[in-house]
């Protein structure tokens, strides 16, 4: 998996790259890519998405 700190580029291939947290698409190359992050027992969490309309589906209060 991709640290979900870094940039998602033109190098990463889809097998090293996130899914959609709703969709399931890969994120590969998304100029509109967006990621949450929290933290959760004391882990840091991070959901990946393709485009703010994924985002706000998946759940608007994070």
């Amino acid at each position: 998996m991709v640290d979900p700190t870094s940039d998602i580029g033109e190098d990463v291939s889809e097998d090293d790259a996130p899914a959609c947290e709703t969709c399931g698409d890969v994120v590969v190359d998304e100029p509109d890519h967006r990621v949450v992050t929290w933290i959760e027992d004391a882990q840091v969490q991070s959901a990946h998405f393709c485009n703010g309309s994924c985002r706000t589906d998946w759940d608007g209060d994070r």
